[in-house]
Formats: C-alpha cells, structure tokens, sequence
C-alpha cells in the first residue's frame, strides 16, 4: 500500500514524494490521515532548516497535529476499530525514566514525538496519507466533530497545560498576548476554566479578530494601542499568558500583571529580557509551560463535545499537494491562523 509523504530536506526544500506504507503490528494501529496542522516548529524547520540548536541534519516527514480514520488494527487493539475518526497524540514518553515515574512525562529523557528533528534519527511525523502509531495514541473523537477539529487537539492541550500551570483561574482577569493560535486556544482554555475576564494583544488584526471568537472580551492591537490603562495600582491581570515570545510583551505583562500575581511563560525563543525588579517588587510568580501529557484526552473530549470550539481557528486548508503553498501561507501571520494541510480520505 502506497502513501504519499511531506518531506523536509532541509530550509525550504519540502517535497511530497510516495513511499510504502507499512501494516500495523501488534498493539498498532493504520490511520488514514484526514488533516494536520502546521504548527510553529514545523514552519521554523520549513523557513530556517530549524530552530536554536535543534537542526534538520536528515530528511524529515513533519507534521504533529493530526488526526485520521483508523483503517487497520493489529493485534490485541481494542480501544479503537477500523473506521473509528481518532486525534493522535505525537507524543511517546518511554514511561520508565525518572520524570515518567514522577508524573511529568512531557520532560521523559527519551521522548519521542512526532515530527521531531531533536534526535537523530530524526522522528517521522504525521504529514502523510498513512501512519502506523500505537493503540494508546489513537484518541476517539464524538460525532460530527471534522478531522480537521480533531486535529486541533494537540495545540489545545498545550493550552491546557497552560492554564493548568497558572492554577485556579475561577473569577480571575487574565492577559493573552501573542493571539496566534496557541493564544488564541489559551484564551479559549482559560475561559473554561473560570476566567471572569480575557484581554488579547497582537499587532495583527486578523488574529485579533479570532482572538475575540474564541472569548476575548476586549482585544488590543499593539504597538498602535498600549495595555497602560491597566498599569494603575500596580496591575489589573490576576494571571497573563505570554505566547508571542516578544520581549516587549513580556515586559508589559510585568507592568499590568498585580502584586502576587502569576506570568506563564508559552511562546519561546532563544533568550527574553526579564524585569527582575519587577518579578521581586511585585513578587511575581514567573512559570514556565512545555507540551503536555493527560491534557490531551481532555483536549479531545472538549472538542468533541464542542464545549470548546475551535472552528474559528482554522483559517485555511490546502491539499498535500499543495503542500507547500500552505507552507507559506502559514508563515503569513497577516493572513493565516491555523493553516491544515488535507490529506486522502479528508472530511
């Protein structure tokens, strides 16, 4: 059985070429892809060859937010049947090493996820018409819910990782800057979880405009409109999510985040300035946020249940074979969101 596959050889040589595909062996399952989306590592080994020390040293096939129809079950898989619509989870922690056994699978030492060139080999990911991946990374998703919602599974357990980092967010004023689209499902995130109010920066309108479909109350487009309104009286923000990895947006949560607040930091980049007078004059709770683990099945049901919608996320689809228009068009943020690539068999 042939597949089609997107393959990246280094900055900006992607090629869609035809491979066999494999059959599921025991415990595995055969997923017909139906869509992904180009997530911000992947447009990162598409534009610069990678991204800080991690480099594309060998020909990768990329893509970690995907979901398909099972096709073929090896043996002894029972969660899931042939025809079943499922969201894959990318990640594989070894679940034996020290941070496994301690509950924090996203840091296992040996992880390996979809997509990845971190290691070498390199991961294969999940931009291809077929995927053999294990039983326990086939996550069931509710009726009439598309592949190209399901596939959103994965940035939206990011955001629930996220918000879980920030604690209790019942009643609490929030800040996201940055509403590109982990924002803009922080934003959704932290609505589920209680926020009373959600404030979105960006300086791009069109994010800004999905940033309040998804439950902004109030959007601010930056630099033309300043957050200073919500300096008085050493902050207004109980907790800000900063997911634009910009210096400047970092500093101007610390201005408008209150004493004993807390900052999650998301977006990330190679180094960010950081306001130690403000982080100890304002006692600040600085945190990090990285990947994910039981968010996922969670992040499913959500979407399932359209209890979160992330319809308004996805801006544009393009077959495999325009693969990569759809490249470039993600690297557009004055035009692009959520950028998914169709594949064979796509709803």
């Amino acid at each position: 059985m042939e597949t089609r596959v997107c393959r990246l050889y280094g900055a900006k040589d992607l090629r869609v070429e035809t491979e066999t595909a494999q059959p599921p062996g025991p415990g595995e399952v055969l997923v017909r892809v139906g869509a992904g989306g180009i997530c911000g590592s992947d447009l990162h080994y598409y534009q610069d060859g990678g991204f800080g020390p991690i480099r594309v040293r060998e020909p990768i096939i990329l893509g970690h937010e995907a979901a398909g129809t099972v096709e073929v079950v090896g043996d002894g898989v029972a969660a899931v049947r042939a025809g079943d619509l499922v969201a894959l989870n990318p990640s594989r922690p070894c679940g034996a090493c020290r941070f496994c056994l301690g509950g924090q699978q996203q840091h296992c030492l040996t992880m390996r996820f979809f997509g990845s060139a971190m290691r070498r080999p390199h991961e294969q990911g999940a931009f291809r018409d077929l995927i053999v991946v294990s039983e326990g990374q086939c996550v069931p998703v509710g009726a009439g819910i598309s592949a190209g919602e399901a596939a959103c599974a994965e940035p939206l357990s990011v955001a629930l990782h996220a918000v879980r980092r920030a604690g209790s967010l019942s009643g609490r004023r929030v800040l996201v800057t940055g509403s590109g689209p982990i924002g803009a499902l922080c934003i959704a995130a932290a609505r589920h979880a209680g926020a009373l109010e959600v404030v979105a920066t960006d300086p791009h309108a069109a994010a800004l405009k999905t940033a309040a479909a998804m439950g902004a109350a109030k959007t601010v487009n930056v630099p033309n409109e300043t957050l200073e309104a919500y300096e008085a009286d050493k902050g207004w923000f109980d907790v800000a999510f900063e997911c634009s990895a910009a210096a400047s947006a970092l500093h101007a949560a610390f201005q408008v985040t209150r004493p004993g607040g807390t900052i999650v930091q998301v977006g990330v980049t190679g180094g960010l300035p950081i306001p130690a007078n403000l982080l100890v004059g304002k006692e600040i709770n600085l945190v990090g946020s990285h990947r994910f683990h039981e968010e996922f099945a969670v992040a499913t049901r959500l979407i399932s249940e359209r209890r979160i919608d992330v319809r308004p996320l996805i801006s544009n689809r393009f077959p495999l074979e325009e693969a990569l228009t759809a490249f470039e068009t993600a690297g557009d943020r004055s035009r692009a969101m959520k950028v998914q690539l169709s594949f064979a068999g796509a709803d």
